[in-house]
């Protein structure tokens, strides 16, 4: 049975630091190839236990490991609450939220425990998780209210929690015609990502290009 420490030592020997140096600019401090981490995750196959120790060792690369093995219906809300607080790097705090959180039976729970949260970092999480249901099974939400929350907190909201708020406005606006003027109005307002730099071909973060541009789309199917 493979050890955390032959995972850690194998993920020593395929760090590169021309990949740490990029890294580095988003925040995230390891230095493992993604596709090369990815493929270490999938030799190891589902094995919470690992995880558990992987977790624990605080390294970066092999946190991103712990989650891709990670099955989420075996985690307990406490559980997922601790880790989410002790995953500071962007890299494994939306790993963790993405691949776990939001595949686990606690989901809603840590969404309402997390949204109100006095550090942003966590509350980010509880706005990624909004997104979701406004996109997914927004039914019970009181989204009229959450665009007061956004239209008040956003601009000012650190930048992790401001794109997930953002994130929130725009699926609002996508989904909830008689919504859509109102989210497109806040962004417009706002301003927030206006001028965030999008590749050709890719859609703009700004709230409402996206959404208007969303909205098309499927008109157009």
């Amino acid at each position: 049975m493979t050890t955390s420490t032959e995972v850690l030592s194998t993920l020593a020997s395929l760090e590169d630091e021309k990949i740490r140096a990029v890294n580095l600019r988003h925040g995230d401090d390891h230095a493992v190839n993604l596709t090369k981490l990815r493929a270490v995750a999938k030799e190891l196959k589902k094995n919470d236990e690992l995880a558990a120790d992987l977790w624990e060792s605080g390294d970066t690369a092999a946190r991103l490991v712990a989650i891709l093995i990670m099955r989420p219906k075996a985690w307990s809300q406490d559980q997922l609450d601790e880790m989410l607080r002790e995953a500071e790097v962007p890299k494994v705090h939306g790993w963790l939220v993405n691949y776990i959180v939001k595949k686990s039976p606690h989901a809603e729970a840590l969404r309402q425990a997390w949204m109100d949260d006095p550090d942003p970092v966590v509350a980010s999480a509880g706005w990624a998780l909004t997104a979701e249901r406004v996109n997914r099974s927004p039914a019970g939400l009181d989204l009229p209210g959450l665009l007061d929350v956004i239209e008040a907190e956003m601009v000012q909201a650190p930048e992790r929690l401001q794109w997930a708020m953002n994130e929130t406005l725009s699926y609002i606006g996508i989904e909830n015609p008689d919504l859509r003027d109102r989210a497109i109005d806040i962004g417009e307002r706002l301003g927030v990502l206006r001028d965030y730099p999008t590749s050709p071909g890719c859609t703009s973060p700004f709230a409402p290009t996206w959404i208007t541009e969303i909205v098309a789309r499927r008109a157009g199917r």
